[in-house]
């Protein structure tokens, strides 16, 4: 794989129209590259830790062979929002000048769905529930799988409710082995083979250097509290002490 240094950046050109389904109000945005995005703003009421909690979980997901679409900045002009209608719109779009996070669009995607006829298989769904214990994913459940069906297979989106204990302050010392109870909500558990095995596969690559990689990938300005290092400190002890991966296969076995 070769490595990124640094999302590509567009310019928005048409804000196409809202995406109501999430709670930050996220909007389906044309760009300058004639490319559609599922755009995350800045100004949004999660705040900018939500948009450093998709670089650093979609692009660790990347960096280990998991299917997340690409991930921009998009440039907002507030002047995008002046034929909107909607004043929350406006407002939403006015807060947003400068690099927003888009999310490329896949046209035709369909909801991954348990109940549905498709299923990823035992090594896939493990390495998932694998990758959202390590980061605290707490936004993959059988209510809102964030997971999207593509040419029958499976992309991984909307990580920006990860990382969940940053909004308090990252303590890598005090927070890496916090337990992480609600991985035993994880949409994909019940399909999930060993978690001890995935930690086997993916464990080893997540070494400071790839954790280094992702989190350069967020743009500076983003980061409104704890930096970079931060981020790779808490997630490098997390990594290293495997408890996450235990806790997630004692919640497997009781599923």
């Amino acid at each position: 794989m070769a490595i990124t240094t640094s999302l590509r950046s567009v310019t928005a050109t048409r804000y196409v129209t809202p995406l109501r389904e999430g709670g930050s109000l996220p909007g389906l945005v044309e760009a300058d590259d004639d490319g559609l995005y599922v755009t995350k703003f800045r100004g949004a009421g999660q705040g900018l830790r939500a948009l450093v909690a998709e670089v650093i979980v979609g692009e660790l997901a990347r960096h280990l062979g998991l299917l997340v679409p690409e991930l921009v900045t998009v440039e907002i002009d507030p002047a995008l929002g002046a034929a909107e209608p909607d004043p929350e719109i406006q407002e939403l779009i006015t807060a947003s000048r400068g690099p927003n996070l888009g999310v490329d669009f896949l046209p035709a995607a369909l909801p991954y769905t348990p109940a549905g006829a498709w299923a990823p298989d035992s090594a896939l769904a493990a390495d998932i529930v694998w990758l959202d214990a390590l980061t605290t994913n707490v936004d993959r459940t059988p209510r809102n799988p964030n997971l999207l069906l593509w040419h029958r297979r499976l992309w991984l989106i909307d990580h920006g409710a990860a990382l969940y204990l940053q909004h308090g302050g990252l303590v890598p010392s005090e927070h890496a082995e916090r337990p992480f109870p609600l991985i035993a909500e994880h949409v994909l558990l019940p399909r999930a083979g060993s978690i001890l095995e995935a930690n086997e596969r993916l464990g080893p690559r997540v070494d400071r250097a790839l954790l280094r990689t992702v989190a350069a990938l967020v743009p500076k300005d983003w980061f409104a509290g704890d930096d970079a290092e931060t981020y790779v400190e808490y997630l490098a002890r997390r990594s290293s002490a495997e408890t996450f991966a235990e806790e997630a296969e004692r919640a497997r076995l009781d599923a």
